[in-house]
């Protein structure tokens, strides 16, 4: 089973093109066209910032507007947009909310002029088949006292509609027919490797995560997180004195941002390494910027290149994934350490921490598992098959964490060995709070940016805490900014054993363990044993990838 992961921060790009031009290849048939009502307003809508599902999309338009201020006709007029860019400018907020960005910027028409969102976000998007309904209303009941005039408009409407999907379809097919294209030449040998033999289903996966960074919305959502993007460059920029004159190894470079700020903290080296075809737009955006005498850029795996270099004196790397290990990006910056880290040379950022809460939501569980049990009046259960298999990337409300936290991992990022990336820690958590039953367990990471591989965090040490004292350090609980990591979020299966009521100081205990799926796997594996210490006891497996 996949994990259910809606911040698109780990996209899968080949798969989505695959099945836009599967579902586009018969453009050339037009049969059954005739047949479109576009005035059928009863067809179900999901919304633009949630999942929720709408009976109409006059129903969706207006809470957007309500809840979230955002006003799909008004924007529509005021950039004068047509049919095409309508379509665009659906696809361009889909993708950001999807990024976790739900205030996206529709200012102009040029930040979704890109041809890229003429491709659907969703799968059969009804909202795309209902454009036709969004005009004001007022504008669209005008004149229509008269039924003569009303059935010619309906006529030139069909026609119009008729056209409009016409168009839309063979834009759509053209736009992928080019992309696929250009993945093909790119991986025209992604079934074998360089020797020519055939890849295994490991080696494959692999080939398409670093596919899935050649593309600019994980960037975007990326480089969007503040919290993230803020802690990395004010570390460098306050401690301009560690990186002045100093060679820097960037792991997983990406857009190069790292790698600027390191160079233009003084840095007399910086070294850019990414394996994705990304490295490219590096290289301009480096050269663009007036760093191209002081970064270089290498394409590749950090274990398969060979740097200018013997050694470094910093490395710096964002390599946290969901739950902080998935994607297993960590052992290759374990490995640059090894490598070519000089003796007493810096790793940034320095710690992080794992940690475990309980998780609570009677209405998270209404949406997410009761939810398939009425939909529209019909009995959906065969879809809970297996729901919860799968380790979520949600965010979650604090108000949804009735206990404490709990540390159940430490990583010291100068000494800890990749073997240790696989283990079973323990953990121990109170609840502050009564709560009718224990729903599951969420799981966040902190990090921690120490100025010296001599520096240690305390126990248990908090950011918020770590920043009062002047040091920079983030989390990404419930508790902070939301960042693109979100928590994860573990439920436990209540289809086999029902949940008991918990009261305030009770202490639930237990174990955690983190698994690669196989060897070389990006995915992973969750195990948690518990104890509520109130008559329930449980242990179950979720996977994440």
């Amino acid at each position: 089973m996949s994990a259910t992961i809606p911040s698109d921060r780990r996209l899968r790009d080949q798969d989505a093109l695959s099945t836009a031009s599967s579902d586009d290849s018969d453009i050339s048939n037009e049969e059954g066209w005739e047949d479109v009502e576009p005035d059928d307003e009863t067809q179900p809508v999901i919304g633009l910032f949630s999942d929720k599902v709408y009976p109409d999309v006059h129903s969706m338009l207006q809470e957007s507007k309500d809840k979230h201020g955002f006003d799909l006709r008004k924007i529509r007029k005021d950039l004068d947009l047509d049919f095409l860019g309508t379509i665009k400018l659906v696809n361009y907020v889909r993708s950001q909310v999807k990024a976790g960005n739900t205030t996206p910027d529709v200012s102009s028409k040029d930040k979704f002029e890109d041809e890229a969102y003429l491709k659907p976000v969703l799968e059969d998007d009804a909202l795309l088949y209902s454009l036709d309904d969004i005009e004001d209303e007022e504008s669209a009941t005008a004149g229509t006292t008269e039924a003569e005039r009303r059935v010619i408009e309906l006529q030139e409407d069909l026609e119009r509609l008729q056209s409009q999907f016409t168009e839309y379809r063979m834009a759509v097919q053209k736009s992928m027919d080019e992309q696929l294209s250009m993945e093909d030449e790119r991986l025209g040998s992604s079934a074998s490797g360089p020797s020519g033999k055939k890849m295994s289903k490991v080696e494959e996966a692999d080939a398409d995560y670093f596919v899935s960074y050649s593309y600019n919305a994980i960037h975007e959502s990326m480089l969007k997180d503040t919290v993230r993007t803020d802690s990395y460059r004010d570390f460098i920029y306050d401690n301009k004195h560690l990186f002045k004159d100093k060679v820097v190894l960037d792991v997983g470079c990406g857009t190069g941002i790292l790698s600027m700020f390191c160079a233009k903290a003084g840095a007399k080296k910086v070294i850019s390494v990414d394996n994705s075809n990304i490295i490219d737009r590096a290289k301009e955006i480096i050269y663009e910027n007036g760093f191209g005498d002081v970064i270089t850029c290498i394409r590749g795996k950090i274990e398969d290149v060979t740097l200018p270099v013997p050694q470094v004196d910093i490395i710096v790397s964002e390599w946290m994934g969901y739950c902080l290990l998935f994607e297993a990006m960590f052992d290759s910056v374990i490995y640059a350490r090894d490598r070519y880290l000089a003796p007493g040379g810096l790793m940034v950022p320095s710690d992080a921490t794992l940690r475990i809460a309980p998780f609570a939501d009677s209405e998270f569980i209404s949406s997410h598992i009761s939810f398939w049990d009425d939909v529209y009046g019909f009995k959906m259960g065969s879809m809970r098959k297996n729901i919860y298999d799968d380790a979520l990337v949600r965010s979650v409300q604090p108000a949804a964490i009735p206990g404490d936290s709990d540390v159940f991992l430490e990583l010291p990022l100068h000494t800890i060995t990749v073997e240790e990336l696989s283990f079973l820690k323990g953990f121990q958590v109170t609840l502050k709070e009564d709560i009718d039953a224990l729903d599951g367990f969420a799981i966040w990471f902190d990090i921690f940016f120490m100025p010296s591989r001599d520096s240690t965090i305390p126990k248990n040490a908090v950011p918020s805490e770590m920043q009062k004292k002047g040091f920079v350090a983030f989390t990404t609980g419930p508790d902070g900014p939301e960042t693109h990591w979100q928590q994860g979020v573990l439920l436990i299966d209540r289809e086999r054993k029902k949940g008991v009521a918990l009261k305030k100081g009770q202490t639930i205990a237990g174990k955690v363990g983190y698994q690669k799926r196989e060897e070389g796997s990006r995915s992973l594996d969750i195990t948690i044993e518990w104890d509520t210490q109130a008559g329930e006891q449980g242990a179950q497996k979720w996977v994440l990838q």
